[in-house]
């Protein structure tokens, strides 16, 4: 193929440096070709120059004037996302677009953002004091949605995979040892929904898919339940588009739907599990109690099937069951944290069990074997402290 002739750059009667750049064909077969209009000729330049990289790497950005990252995140968060993400998540990204993407970045155009602008913004939320995994979520959110526009031909890259993505090093994990994990269930064997503990400890099952657990999931004869959805909180939003003048979109006429849902699990976590034959004793007993509740409260049941509910059958919500995780650990008298934890709590127990990574995987619904992995990393740890203590004990420092 010969190769094209420079763009003659002219300058113009109104004082303007214009060119004419091919850059391929539309749609129609006719030639895409792009006016360049800038008030230098070496601003004409530049922009030719661009545009014929653009030809030559088959990346050619859409014709128009590119929006600014605060219109496209719009776009994105309201078109593309939803596709993706379940509520909360999309709720947990528009909060960081608003405090930390628009503030520092929302009025560049999309197609003029630089990598150093990332990285600036990362360094502003380091030096607020703001956890360098919080930092890696808005990077994640960024890198995302670049790419669609990459796809789109809105911009001819994607810088936020040019810059090193921020650390987002972990919390130190925390668990109950097994000591610890049955003085909860002993603390909870008088409490109404005790089995509701049985199941965190004992299965690994998050607050959301343990609280969204229906009878009709559950098999005590065959002794399995299946995890198919779990029960989040939708928050509510301005369907006014923030013009109503109040400040929580729970309280805008035009909110958007929200409460208690039912939702996917998280990830790929949608599974079957067995159940222990101790935990389906603790289940019938339950259910016999839930039946009592069912008949008491007569036409003020709400039948929803929960597994674990109110007494009048609505699902509990996920505030009041963190309070009640709290409240149990006191009555323990064991180290207090946080309800996610009994999931570490179960894993960390089953790997010491010297149950195979593998199962302990599909048992949580972990998408990455390295998830898992890193509970095996913790009891080699809490091995090598024993050890190393009762060394010092029976051979002393030296």
């Amino acid at each position: 193929m010969p190769r094209l002739p420079y763009p003659t750059i002219k300058l113009g009667d109104d004082g303007w440096w214009h060119a004419y750049v091919t850059v391929g064909s539309k749609p129609n077969g006719r030639a895409d070709q792009r006016h360049v209009r800038r008030k230098t000729k070496d601003e004409a330049v530049a922009r030719v120059d661009e545009l014929l990289a653009q030809r030559r790497t088959g990346a050619v950005t859409k014709a128009g004037r590119a929006p600014t990252v605060q219109a496209w995140m719009e776009v994105y968060l309201a078109d593309v996302a939803p596709r993706r993400c379940n509520p909360a998540t999309l709720y947990d990204y528009r909060s960081k677009c608003r405090n930390w993407i628009y503030p520092h970045l929302g009025k560049t155009r999309l197609d003029k953002l630089k990598p150093e602008q990332l990285d600036a913004m990362y360094l502003a939320m380091e030096r607020q004091g703001k956890a360098s995994s919080h930092a890696l979520k808005v990077h994640r959110i960024m890198t995302r949605a670049l790419e669609v526009a990459l796809r789109r031909g809105m911009v001819a890259r994607n810088v936020a995979k040019l810059i090193d993505a921020p650390s987002g090093r972990s919390p130190k994990m925390a668990f109950l040892t097994a000591e610890q994990a049955a003085k909860v269930l002993a603390a909870a064997a008088g409490q109404r929904n005790s089995a509701r503990w049985s199941v965190a400890l004992a299965l690994g099952l998050r607050q959301g898919e343990a609280l969204g657990l229906r009878w009709s999931h559950v098999d005590l004869e065959a002794g399995y339940m299946e995890i198919p959805k779990q029960l989040r909180r939708r928050i509510y939003e301005h369907g006014c588009g923030g013009t109503c003048g109040r400040k929580r979109g729970a309280d805008c006429p035009q909110r958007s739907e929200g409460g208690l849902q039912l939702v996917d699990p998280k990830g790929k976590s949608e599974r079957t599990l067995p159940i222990p034959a101790p935990l389906v004793a603790k289940l019938r007993v339950h259910k016999v109690r839930q039946d009592e509740e069912r008949s008491a409260a007569a036409e003020w049941w709400h039948d929803g099937d929960f597994v674990f509910a109110q007494n009048d059958g609505r699902p509990l919500d996920p505030r009041q069951d963190y309070q009640a995780w709290r409240d149990l650990l006191k009555e323990a008298g064991v180290p207090r944290v946080r309800l996610h934890d009994a999931r570490h709590t179960a894993a960390t127990l089953m790997v010491a069990q010297e149950v195979k990574l593998e199962v302990v995987q599909a048992v949580l619904g972990h998408t990455d074997i390295r998830t898992t992995q890193g509970y095996a990393k913790v009891v080699n740890e809490l091995t090598k402290e024993a050890t190393d203590r009762m060394g010092r004990l029976l051979l002393g420092e030296g």
